[in-house]
């Protein structure tokens, strides 16, 4: 038998539906239908998928690949094997490398940050080869990294054959994997995150614009990458925040910069305009516990808990404390007992665990027995 407790009631939802005299509609729009090989849109804190195309398919990620390249340089900045003031030489395969270039000089020293930079903000793939072999000493051992890394990000459909993102057939990645990677890298280095909306940087006396043409058309919009091989075709991934909610879009294979640039507003303006993302935290209250040192337990949500709803369905929604069982003593702080959740016209959209918050002791098998019979 389920205990139920309703601690948030239809109260906005029935005055609502008393001064309309009709029931609140909601319209959905499908999502914009782009050209594109595969998509992505994704709530950076909730996780929810609000739409997506063949976002499992494995496809070239070109230059994406240094975002990857960029989560291993920030890790071992981060564990202090290395330093942003390293003085980085720089080889004759480094100063070779194709495509993009940040013009670095083969044999010179440049210090680490400036690479980072080059690579984030120029997409040099000189600057990637050149941190590989600074961190790995060879790119091949490098991707060894990335491929760890990316298995413990849960990015099973990717594997990594260089540092740069130059054609190679044995590498892939999907929107999805992508998705992950964009959002730990917000999430795990916020202070390194900032450098993906740096509009231009300058070295050797050349300055050289960031190839996602959002940062410039909208201000919402701060990161991450753009790519391109033949192959592969235009990508970009990108991250906007507004008014607390932040989306992460990954477009793979697009005909031209201008179409990744305009297919990703799309889908970024269909996100924020359909959908909001809440935040549910401290939730506590005390419900029923039997053959206790006291009546009631303290019960709250053992994390904070975000979740994704069509815009405007969470004010109408309710939150409802499901227990598990009729609980009884002993009862340990930390212990699922139930679960919290959110529900809307009597479906469930979002169930988040419920811990106790307290240590509760069983009574004394005297105050149990008059308990039993209603003393």
């Amino acid at each position: 038998m389920q205990y139920q407790l309703i601690i948030k009631p239809l109260v906005i939802l029935i005055s609502s539906l008393v001064l309309n005299t009709q029931a609140v509609i909601f319209i959905t729009p499908k999502a914009p239908k782009i050209s594109t090989a595969a998509y992505s849109i994704v709530d950076y804190n909730s996780g929810k998928v609000i739409a997506s195309s063949k976002q499992h398919d494995k496809r070239a990620p070109a230059s994406l690949t240094k975002l990857m390249t960029a989560y291993v340089v920030f890790q071992f900045i981060n564990d202090g094997r290395i330093s942003l003031e390293d003085e980085v030489r720089i080889s004759k395969k480094a100063w070779k490398t194709g495509g993009s270039k940040s013009f670095v000089e083969v044999g010179k020293s440049i210090k680490l940050e400036t690479l980072l930079k080059g690579m984030i903000i120029q997409s040099g793939n000189d600057s990637a080869v050149a941190l590989a072999e600074h961190i790995a000493g060879t790119e091949s051992t490098f991707t060894t990294y990335m491929n760890e890394y990316a298995r413990q990000l849960g990015m099973n459909n990717s594997w990594f054959e260089n540092a740069s993102g130059l054609p190679n057939d044995n590498q892939y990645t999907t929107a999805a994997d992508i998705t992950l990677l964009a959002i730990a890298t917000i999430r795990d280095f916020p202070k390194f995150y900032q450098w993906y909306s740096q509009k231009e940087f300058t070295y050797h006396g050349i300055k050289q614009r960031n190839r996602n043409k959002l940062l410039w058309s909208d201000h919402t919009v701060d990161g991450l990458k753009t790519g391109f091989t033949k192959k592969a075709g235009y990508n970009l991934v990108a991250s906007a925040k507004r008014a607390g909610m932040r989306l992460i879009s990954v477009v793979l294979g697009s005909s031209s910069v201008n179409a990744r640039t305009s297919q990703t507003q799309k889908i970024l303006d269909y996100g924020f305009r359909f959908f909001e993302t809440q935040t549910i935290k401290d939730i506590k209250k005390e419900v029923p516990i039997a053959s206790a040192t006291k009546d009631t337990l303290k019960v709250g949500t053992s994390k904070v808990g975000s979740f994704t709803l069509v815009r405007g369905q969470f004010k109408l929604s309710d939150q409802v404390i499901q227990l598990d069982t009729a609980l009884s003593a002993p009862i340990k702080k930390g212990d699922i007992v139930g679960k919290l959740l959110i529900q809307f016209r009597g479906k469930t959209i979002v169930s988040i665990p419920l811990i106790a918050l307290e240590n509760i002791q069983q009574a004394s098998f005297f105050s149990r027995m008059l308990g039993a019979i209603g003393f």
